[in-house]
């Protein structure tokens, strides 16, 4: 006889963040209630201490801890997570973040009451209670183009164009009125907090073994939006997020730049890639001048 489904499996993916892992276990289970649930956290071999302290947890909690021999990504990391999931729902949850509330019972029964949301996710704020930006819509070239040129930063482009990555809480542009801050369908939301249903999964599978960090969730739900589903933005409920403990500002750049690549290599005509190239490598070098030699091996790579 099997195992009774839960409500909820939440899995993490853990690299060297040992103090910020514990943490965000600690919250979840200080704060949710309601609700049936169960952790998946799957380390991929970290060197400070991690192991033990998950051992140490998973004595105390409905913890597995699944300890790989490498690092095998964010996504190859969540799929261990998918496949031993026994949630009607299933979060993907960064090791970096703080619930401080109960998000996650919540945002459950709104999904139960919402039954074509097939993934949501909620608002990600800093630690000072800023908004961050998250989210957002799927690539094309043009929107690659306003991005890498900072086109999408200004208030009538990023209204009329969707942009891939919407215009920043943070930029001197944004007034705070719609977008950061209305529950609202989008094309694709951040993996920080990725909360989707388990017929997603039978429809959708697992994330792309293509990508190994970043892109990952635009492509799943790339997917998901083809099977049908919606994806939601839910700003009524958000989590603290420290953001980048896991991997450096440069790794995080390749990665992205890597991943946009990946989909449009996917998705999109073979004659668009040498343009999507073009752009990467043009906003790069200007990015050079402005945010300084971060940016060089990005230019030089793409």
């Amino acid at each position: 006889m099997g195992k009774k489904e839960l409500d909820l499996s939440i899995i993490v993916v853990s690299y060297n963040t040992e103090k910020l892992t514990r943490e965000c276990i600690q919250s979840v289970f200080k704060y949710t209630k309601n609700i049936a649930y169960e952790f998946l956290v799957m380390d991929n071999a970290s060197k400070d201490g991690s192991i033990k302290m998950l051992k140490w947890l998973s004595q105390k909690l409905p913890l597995t801890l699944i300890a790989n021999f490498g690092n095998i990504g964010f996504g190859a990391g969540n799929n261990q997570g998918m496949e031993k999931a026994r949630g009607k729902y299933l979060l993907l949850l960064n090791s970096d973040t703080l619930v401080k509330d109960n998000v996650l019972g919540e945002m459950v029964k709104w999904m139960d009451k919402h039954p074509k949301v097939g993934v949501s996710s909620c608002a990600l704020k800093n630690t000072d209670g800023s908004l961050q930006g998250t989210g957002g819509y799927f690539p094309t070239l043009f929107k690659v183009f306003c991005w890498m040129f900072f086109l999408e930063d200004l208030p009538v482009i990023s209204k009329l164009i969707k942009p891939y990555h919407p215009m920043h809480p943070k930029s001197p542009f944004y007034k705070g009125k719609d977008f950061f801050l209305k529950s609202h369908q989008r094309d694709w939301v951040t993996g920080a907090f990725f909360l989707f249903r388990k017929q997603v999964f039978a429809d959708v599978g697992f994330f792309s073994k293509d990508y190994f960090m970043y892109v990952e969730e635009v492509d799943y739900c790339f997917r998901a939006k083809q099977k049908g589903w919606q994806v939601w933005y839910l700003p009524v409920w958000s989590i603290i997020h420290y953001g980048g403990a896991s991997g450096t500002s440069e790794l995080a750049l390749l990665s992205e730049f890597k991943g946009i690549k990946t989909f449009f290599k996917k998705y999109m005509p073979a004659w668009q890639m040498p343009i999507l190239r073009f752009f990467l490598k043009s906003g790069a070098f200007l990015r050079i001048f402005i945010f300084g030699k971060i940016y060089a091996k990005a230019f030089k790579e793409i």
